[in-house]
């Protein structure tokens, strides 16, 4: 355990704490964690997960931006409803993702669990993008990834970024429950469709 890690779990939490209420200060919070835990995830030897934290920054920069023209007058994002082509197509890209990372993984680096490293980065993606778009049904996603990463984390001895993730799957649950769609917006399309 080290400053930077615990440091790195305080930011997040706020990060998907803000997240979950709509606030675009979610932003620079999610930036700054994102930085933290690439340090520490290329400490720990989880190069898929250090590279989905410069994936994260990225879509930080995306997301900030695509949300800041969706902002209500009170200052809260519009929530938008997903096809269900959407959906499947992000689990395909997923499932795709998992697998040529997972070879990746095995074939050129040391990480000792390349496919469970592999399939929770990939989803993460999936994930991250689905918060961008602002589907609600990326906090059902965030629940499931989350919960597994609470069980690769306690096998690598990051307990408490273990922690931090525990703490992760109660968030997304709370997500879920405030991020209610516009009834009146139709079902988006947009990326992966």
């Amino acid at each position: 355990m080290s400053l930077i890690e615990i440091l790195g779990a305080v930011l997040s939490a706020l990060a998907v704490w803000l997240t979950s209420r709509r606030s675009m200060i979610c932003w620079p919070v999610s930036l700054a964690a994102a930085g933290l835990y690439c340090w520490i995830f290329l400490q720990a030897h989880l190069y898929a997960d250090a590279g989905l934290q410069i994936a994260f920054s990225l879509y930080v920069i995306y997301g900030w931006q695509h949300w800041r023209q969706m902002e209500k007058h009170d200052g809260r994002i519009r929530v938008r409803r997903p096809t269900n082509r959407t959906l499947v197509n992000g689990m395909l890209c997923g499932a795709a993702g998992s697998a040529v990372w997972a070879f990746v993984l095995a074939r050129f680096t040391n990480d000792p669990t390349p496919v469970t490293d592999a399939t929770l980065t990939a989803y993460s993606i999936v994930a991250q993008c689905w918060d961008t778009m602002r589907y609600r049904e990326t906090w059902l996603l965030w629940i499931v990834v989350d919960s597994a990463y609470v069980a690769l984390f306690i096998s690598r001895s990051l307990y408490p970024t273990a922690i931090l993730y525990a703490g992760f799957v109660l968030l997304a649950t709370n997500g879920y429950r405030l991020w209610k769609p516009d009834t009146s917006a139709r079902p988006s399309s947009v990326l992966p469709s």
